[in-house]
């Protein structure tokens, strides 16, 4: 349906008949088709349109949705309130500040546009995202892989490794999670980094490609700075801005049939 339909009445904007999300979105629509304030909508205006929208519809054999009806009657709820006189204030009474009857509907629409607005910003980032392309890990040259640690290397420098792993997977993580991953202990953790390692250096970022959750993430960097501790670990990296390369150290035996304690 996107079917162009002319209003009857000629002050009436032009309306395109298609799916609204509800009739909240209706009436935004109308009113910034109107060039109206939402602060202070022409009641009578906007229920006419409104109303006129509906027939459309109607007129077209379309299914309309009980809510929309709900709204419709609010809004002429609001116009009799606004179309009846305020009653006279005596002298022994005190003045009392009247209220507004679309101050309610006012609300409404405010929250709603900030919920509209919200998913529109999380849709962009969505989209973003879908156009990033990850290129799969590659083995570790070897040239890039020494036997020994650099000298040159800091617990800064994992660290700020580390902070960079999770930019990127906080950009990756889905808006809704709805599975809870087991929790993993260090100890755990320390056992499947060796076993890893076992095939070949690998890059310090590519250890975490596979973990989903934040807990995994800084378990396994924990798991990390433990085996270098003791030397199960060796990590280096040729030059400054090059990768941090991970490989076995001369203790790594210790952790492939032994269940490590450190949790």
């Amino acid at each position: 349906m996107n079917k162009q339909v002319q209003a009857q009445n000629p002050f009436q904007p032009v309306i395109k008949v298609h799916d609204f999300e509800g009739p909240l979105d209706l009436l935004l629509h109308l009113i910034k088709q109107s060039e109206m304030d939402i602060y202070d909508i022409q009641i009578s205006q906007i229920t006419s349109q409104y109303l006129d929208y509906l027939h459309q519809m109607q007129s077209h054999q379309l299914e309309v949705a009980g809510e929309y009806f709900v709204m419709a009657a609010t809004l002429m709820d609001i116009k009799s309130q606004m179309l009846l006189p305020s009653p006279p204030i005596l002298d022994d009474e005190l003045e009392v500040e009247e209220i507004d009857p679309r101050q309610e509907l006012v609300e409404q629409l405010l929250e709603y546009q900030r919920y509209k607005k919200a998913a529109d910003r999380l849709k962009d980032k969505e989209n973003l995202r879908q156009q990033e392309y990850t290129r799969p890990a590659m083995q570790v040259p070897r040239e890039m892989v020494k036997s020994h640690v650099e000298p040159g290397i800091e617990i800064t420098d994992l660290q700020e490794a580390f902070a960079t792993v999770l930019r990127r997977h906080q950009l990756a993580t889905p808006l809704v999670e709805t599975v809870a991953a087991e929790k993993v202990s260090v100890g755990q953790q320390m056992k499947h980094v060796i076993e890893i390692l076992h095939d070949g250096p690998v890059r310090f970022e590519d250890l975490f490609e596979d973990l989903h959750t934040r807990d995994g993430l800084v378990t396994t960097f924990l798991a990390i700075l433990e085996l270098a501790k003791h030397q199960a670990i060796v990590i280096n990296q040729g030059d400054l801005f090059e990768p941090i390369i991970l490989a076995e150290g001369p203790k790594s035996d210790e952790y492939k049939t032994n269940q490590p304690s450190a949790d």
